[in-house]
């Protein structure tokens, strides 16, 4: 039996149109995007919600209420919200406490609209090599611990599993380490996050992608993984995903900017490389098995501790 691929469709990010013109930000656009990568392929839909007013990301528990209940509406899909980048003024991410962070997410898990979650296990420093060729600053990406560990905390308070960002090789050893020690953690899932456009982490080559499953293999092995990024064209990876047994992010959110495909095609692509490497696309409900059964490893490792 082909392996089942996961496809999440990361539709538009905190870039706004000015960096990334094909995204969705009114709230009927990105229920219409988020439906179209449904039903191209997609079993997770990764979103971020904007004031329509300033153009800006605006992270208000009812906005993504609404686009969560309209994509579920029209089709069945995981559909998980992101939370305010902090140190970057162009996403709202002006520095909050932790619970100002993560306040809408606790209010959609309160209300069963979210069965994943953004919770990123470090801080990062986000610069484009265009910017450090003219010696521009960037910003760094922050997740104190006390902002992680309350994302954390809600995971396990209303069973919705983390997504960790892994930007850099010690974000995986801080979520591995993290979650053994959550007895009701549910189990996490491990996203690569490769870049062409900026600095950090790796570029997307098999033999980086390797080096990130050595290490994940290390501290948490047998635990779903998929690659990913920012700034990166991420398709020519695929084949070396599902060769690996591992699963697919694209998007808008994760493309150069300026990128002239939409989300739809995005997935559609996706799907057709996942099968010409010898995959089959998972629907939303082969992911929810598997989240099941990555539960059971998770809690058995705890057993074992």
């Amino acid at each position: 039996m082909p392996f089942k691929v996961w496809i999440e469709a990361a539709i538009n990010g905190p870039w706004g149109k000015s960096r990334q013109p094909g995204i969705p930000i009114s709230t009927k656009d990105i229920v219409a995007d988020g439906i179209a990568s449904a039903k191209a392929g997609a079993a997770i839909v990764h979103l971020h919600v904007y004031d329509e007013a300033t153009g800006q990301q605006k992270d208000d528990w009812q906005l993504y209420a609404a686009v969560i209940e309209g994509i579920r509406a029209k089709c069945d899909a995981i559909i998980y919200p992101t939370i305010p980048i902090a140190g970057s003024s162009y996403a709202n991410g002006t520095m909050k406490t932790a619970q100002e962070r993560y306040e809408h997410l606790e209010e959609l898990a309160k209300r069963g609209l979210v069965e994943w979650a953004v919770v990123d296990p470090g801080s990062c420093n986000f610069a484009r090599f265009e910017e450090v060729a003219k010696v521009r600053p960037g910003f760094v990406y922050q997740n104190p611990d006390d902002h992680f560990y309350e994302g954390m905390r809600i995971c396990a308070a209303y069973s919705v599993h983390p997504s960790y960002a892994i930007y850099e090789p010690g974000f995986t050893r801080m979520g591995a380490a993290s979650a053994k020690a959550m007895m009701k953690l549910p189990s996490p899932v491990y996203r690569f996050m490769f870049a062409e456009e900026f600095t950090f982490g790796f570029p997307p080559k098999p033999v980086h992608l390797d080096a990130h499953l050595t290490l994940l293999n290390e501290v948490a092995g047998g635990f779903p993984w998929m690659i990913a990024g920012l700034g990166v064209d991420i398709r020519p990876l695929i084949p070396s995903a599902v060769e690996r047994e591992g699963h697919v992010r694209v998007g808008l959110e994760d493309m150069p900017w300026g990128a002239s495909q939409t989300n739809q095609k995005l997935v559609e692509e996706a799907v057709t490389i996942i099968r010409k490497a010898g995959g089959e696309p998972a629907s939303a409900s082969d992911v929810r098995e598997g989240m099941q059964a990555s539960d059971m490893l998770h809690k058995r490792g705890k057993a074992l501790g």
